[in-house]
């Protein structure tokens, strides 16, 4: 979700303004996915680099999220979507760590679709993340048949991957004009179809959402996976 900061620039507004534009959106791509049927939809929202940012604006981003987790929880209710959050939560305040988990406790019967929140999230703190668990899980419970060299594999570090259990994504959208992950679940999009857009995310609309999946089914019609 990328150029909020620039969206603001351009109208000669605050930061922060830029920031609450972001967030309206993203109040509303819930619902629109659901109508759609997309099963999971993860939006990349605080990167671990981030924290590097101004005081007042990681503040402000941090405000947002509680914000979604309690005043406006009832959008994914709604809706019926799952709300789960991805990255490094240790290193959010014990009190958003705590209204994020009753959040997901909320939400975890929803079988509408999966809501993912990527928070102080890096791609490559996930994979070393998951091969640790995955070590650690080897030394619980060792297999002396198996050579403890080669217990890490493709299928063990999947499995304790902040997404374990979601299917990888089918396509990734990169809105205002940069054209890279820059982290962004690294592992589960090997094989993901990308879409970059000019637009900042702010000014993404539900027209563009259907454009995008249009885009992917042509994809899919002429080229297969």
């Amino acid at each position: 979700m990328d150029g909020n900061r620039r969206w603001a620039r351009e109208r000669g507004l605050p930061t922060l303004q830029g920031h609450l534009a972001g967030y309206e959106l993203v109040k509303k791509i819930g619902p629109w996915c659901a109508t759609r049927g997309v099963e999971c939809v993860t939006l990349f929202a605080f990167s671990t680099e981030n924290w590097k940012r101004a005081q007042d604006e990681v503040g402000y981003l941090m405000d947002l999220l509680m914000s979604a987790v309690t005043r406006d929880l009832e959008i994914f209710m709604k809706n019926n979507f799952r709300l789960k959050l991805i990255g490094r939560r240790a290193d959010l305040s014990e009190k958003l760590q705590k209204a994020i988990a009753a959040a997901e406790e909320r939400t975890k019967n929803n079988t509408g679709g999966t809501m993912q929140l990527a928070v102080s999230y890096g791609g490559r703190n996930e994979i070393v993340r998951a091969a640790c668990k995955a070590a650690e899980s080897y030394l619980r419970h060792p297999d002396e048949s198996r050579d403890p060299a080669l217990s890490i594999t493709e299928e063990s570090i999947a499995q304790h991957l902040d997404t374990a259990g979601l299917p990888d994504p089918d396509l990734i959208i990169r809105t205002s004009g940069e054209q890279r992950l820059s982290g962004f679940l690294l592992w589960q999009s090997a094989y993901s179809e990308l879409l970059f857009l000019e637009k900042h995310w702010p000014d993404f609309s539900e027209s563009d959402l259907d454009a995008a999946i249009g885009w992917y089914a042509d994809r899919e019609r002429r080229y297969g996976k």
